[in-house]
């Protein structure tokens, strides 16, 4: 199938497919939250650790080992095993029977979904150029939006006609026969010069296609760009992670609103302003901010800014229609982001440190914010529970809204040297495989054109 004309466009498909199952895990469980909390009786605090670091600590601690054997190897098969993998843990999670137990799965969920974004994000960019990214991730990234119908609107029907239990056993599924799609059909550009060999390592060796792992994390520490970069990831998804997980949680406490209702206000408002944000975001950024990394960093650290703001309305709104209202325009705002701020991290590091690199900021953004954010939302509502009663989640998150101001000036600063750093990744990678991804971004270009 890799030499037909129309490959990308199947690859990126069912990447999507992919990464919409990846991700409606957490808008699953963050919809069940309050069904979970009432049957197994357990406090806020118990489900911050379910939500956050239980799931994001084996996510990160994996996260770096997979993405070193992505750089090395055959990404399609790691992709494969690690679906397959949290879609079974997804599935277990509907038979725990306490605490422990689901702690248990989520770790299992954790460490299968390490395995998604870092090889997919290295994949997609071996087959698309420098200036191609932004879009091809916006392409990628609309399983985001695709998995709120999953994670909020299916799971909300289910739930209100079998309970969560079963909702978990269903939706853990179509995963499985996702990650056999993968394994029979999709490639590995890089055995299409002769193969990887029988441990799926590339035929030009360790020594020659990938650095040594201290020496990849020299270089992303001298990379000023990356670090800030990774920084801002960091804390932005501590405050989004925190805020988000208790999402629907809040509407269901603060405005009494059913899990079949809310699953459907939820995807229409994250669905549809995700939607938008993702596909506009790549377009913006491919048309008009192409090689111009510099311009679309200050444009992002604006949005992140306005994006804040409007979380903080949304907890101190009183009626839900404005809640909503205000929460639709903050997702379109920060799903802008996404796809020019990934393709950006693929270029400012050479082919080799790809997956790597995506996987140190999901390492340190999934123990910094994944893993404490959800947590720290669910101390402080127990905290506040004494005085606020039933509002105490309310006030929990609207406490986390002014910390995106802090990631908006890291990305002021990685603006200041991004320019230099992508020269330097450039002339850096120039001796080995500086135009890899190009040359076969290059060759499916032609392809396409032909037929």
């Amino acid at each position: 199938m890799t030499g037909r004309p129309t490959y990308r466009a199947y690859m990126m498909f069912v990447l999507m497919l992919i990464l919409a199952f990846n991700n409606k895990d957490r808008h699953l469980f963050g919809l069940l939250l309050q069904e979970i909390k009432v049957d197994l009786r357990l406090t806020d605090t118990e489900l911050g650790l379910l939500t956050g670091i239980a799931f994001s600590l084996f996510y990160a601690l994996m996260g770096v080992p997979i993405a070193r054997w992505a750089d090395r190897g055959n990404r399609v098969r790691i992709i494969s095993v690690c679906t397959a993998l949290w879609s079974a843990a997804v599935a277990a999670c509907g038979t725990a029977m306490g605490f422990f137990q689901l702690l248990a799965f989520r770790i299992a969920v954790g460490v299968g979904e390490a395995g998604c974004v870092p090889p997919a994000h290295s994949l997609i960019a071996s087959y698309y150029s420098r200036d191609e990214r932004p879009k091809a991730m916006s392409y990628f990234m609309l399983g985001g939006p695709l998995s709120l119908v999953v994670g909020y609107l299916l799971a909300g029907q289910l739930n209100e006609i079998y309970g969560w239990r079963f909702t978990f056993m269903l939706l853990g599924v179509p995963g499985v026969a996702l990650a056999v799609l993968a394994w029979f059909t999709l490639r590995e550009p890089r055995t299409l010069g002769g193969g990887c060999d029988a441990k799926g390592v590339s035929p030009t060796g360790p020594s020659e296609a990938s650095p040594g792992l201290g020496e990849v994390a020299l270089y992303l520490r001298r990379n000023a760009a990356f670090r800030n970069l990774l920084i801002a990831f960091a804390v932005s998804s501590f405050f989004s992670a925190g805020i988000g997980q208790w999402q629907a949680a809040f509407f269901i406490r603060s405005f009494g609103i059913s899990t079949s209702d809310l699953g459907v206000y939820l995807t229409v408002t994250f669905g549809l302003s995700s939607l938008v944000g993702v596909m506009l975001g790549g377009y913006l950024a491919s048309r008009y901010a192409a090689r111009n990394e510099k311009l679309q960093l200050r444009l992002m650290a604006t949005v992140i800014v306005g994006f804040g703001a409007l979380s903080a309305g949304v907890y101190l709104s009183r009626d839900p229609i404005t809640a909503f209202a205000l929460l639709a325009l903050a997702t379109l705002g920060t799903t802008l982001l996404n796809a020019p701020l990934f393709a950006m991290i693929q270029t400012l590091v050479p082919e080799s440190m790809r997956a790597l690199s995506v996987a140190a900021i999901y390492f340190v953004a999934n123990l910094i914010g994944g893993g404490l954010g959800p947590l720290a939302a669910g101390v402080m509502s127990d905290a506040l529970h004494a005085t606020l009663h039933q509002e105490s989640l309310r006030f929990a998150l609207l406490a986390l809204c002014p910390g995106y101001l802090w990631s908006a000036w890291h990305l002021i600063r990685a603006a200041k040297t991004v320019e230099r750093d992508i020269a330097a990744a450039e002339l850096g990678a120039s001796d080995s495989h500086s135009d890899a991804a190009d040359s076969v971004a290059d060759r499916f270009r032609a392809e396409e054109a032909q037929g």
